[in-house]
């Protein structure tokens, strides 16, 4: 899948992160729709990571990026969304993988737990790593209710 549009969302504690990630990922030719914060006053992580979630599930953005410190807040946001499939990454393997067998739409990072080069080289991974299918097809078609 080639990647070409993705939302991003921060907090107050993700907010060093968010420009050295639009940076990486627009010099790779992908547009970034940026949804804040852009400070590091504090706010509340779910006004930044609902318009995230909300484009991701309307096809407006390939994938999205949420970012707090813990990344537990912004991840338990965006998967109140029925369409979304946030996976909270603190490793680059966690996040192949989430792309690759759990078909993730967004990657919710841990900015107080990871270092900036960290956070860019899942972003990198998350991006580039296609959705396996086959035996997990089945299973991530049972993640969602109602539908």
């Amino acid at each position: 899948m080639q990647i070409s549009s993705i939302a991003i969302g921060c907090d107050h504690a993700g907010f060093a992160y968010k420009d050295p990630i639009i940076k990486m990922l627009q010099e790779q030719g992908v547009k970034v729709t940026d949804f804040g914060t852009n400070s590091e006053d504090s706010v509340d992580y779910p006004d930044f990571v609902h318009p995230v979630a909300d484009q991701v599930e309307s096809g407006e953005a390939d994938l999205g990026i949420v970012i707090c410190g813990s990344g537990n807040g912004v991840a338990m946001t965006a998967n109140k969304h029925q369409g979304i499939r946030a996976a909270l990454c603190w490793q680059s393997e966690l996040a192949q993988l989430a792309r690759e067998h759990n078909n993730a739409n967004v990657l919710a990072l841990p900015a107080r737990f990871i270092s900036v080069h960290q956070a860019l080289e899942m972003v990198r991974l998350f991006i580039t790593t296609d959705f396996e299918g086959g035996r997990h097809e089945r299973r991530v078609n049972k993640i969602a209710c109602g539908l």
